[in-house]
């Protein structure tokens, strides 16, 4: 593997690792989101409801309000369905590569179902997802011991995200041949009724001349 590639492919990982924004849904609304995860890779979500105040022209907390989170799989298989306070974190790990569906939506009723919520989201995947402070008080580990843990994930992480890669690629190249394999027997599908259209109209000139006396 070239250079550049294992370039590309730790950017990738490092990009993909971390994606925090906020964004606004009615509270009846559904929100969903796309990742590309490697297979055995674990997601922490973190997340924060606010209700829009109409009053103050605001948005503040309303800890009655509860965000439903939902994830499928690429097989479209649901891991992940449960209801969360208005402020909190979920986790899954990830059992299929590919493209795994996230979905969150509020509990609201039609009582308030005409407010705004603003939902702060901040998703962590692979060795991003992990709490390393945690992981040295649980372990009893000194810094460097901690920076060879978080090298190791590191590395693993790089290498599911090369297998994931390779994974795509050999799917796009399935994909291909499969689509340059319909192509060619659909040319050739055409190339047939062509001919079989090309003889029976030469069957038909003959036999209509025969007809006329004209051959």
């Amino acid at each position: 593997m070239s250079v550049l590639r294992q370039f590309l492919l730790v950017a990738f990982a490092l990009f993909q690792a971390s994606n925090a924004l906020y964004f606004h849904i009615a509270e009846t609304e559904r929100k969903c989101f796309i990742e590309e995860i490697p297979e055995e890779t674990m997601v922490i979500g973190n997340y924060k409801v606010q209700l829009f105040d109409p009053n103050t022209k605001q948005y503040g907390e309303f800890p009655s309000i509860g965000m439903h989170v939902e994830v499928k799989d690429p097989e479209e298989k649901v891991i992940l369905s449960k209801l969360y306070t208005s402020e909190g974190r979920f986790t899954f790990t990830s059992h299929t590569p590919g493209e795994h569906l996230i979905c969150l939506y509020s509990n609201s009723t039609a009582w308030f179902g005409g407010n705004q919520l603003r939902v702060h989201l901040d998703i962590n995947v692979g060795e991003h997802a992990q709490d390393y402070e945690k992981v040295a008080a649980r372990d009893k580990l000194n810094e460097l011991q901690l920076r060879v843990r978080q090298l190791l994930d590191q590395v693993e992480q790089i290498t599911k995200e090369q297998n994931y890669q390779r994974y795509r690629e050999e799917r796009f190249r399935q994909t291909s041949e499969s689509t340059n394999s319909r192509v060619l027997w659909w040319a050739v599908a055409q190339i047939a009724i062509l001919v079989v259209t090309g003889f029976w109209q030469m069957r038909h000139l003959k036999g209509f001349f025969e007809a006329k006396k004209l051959v």
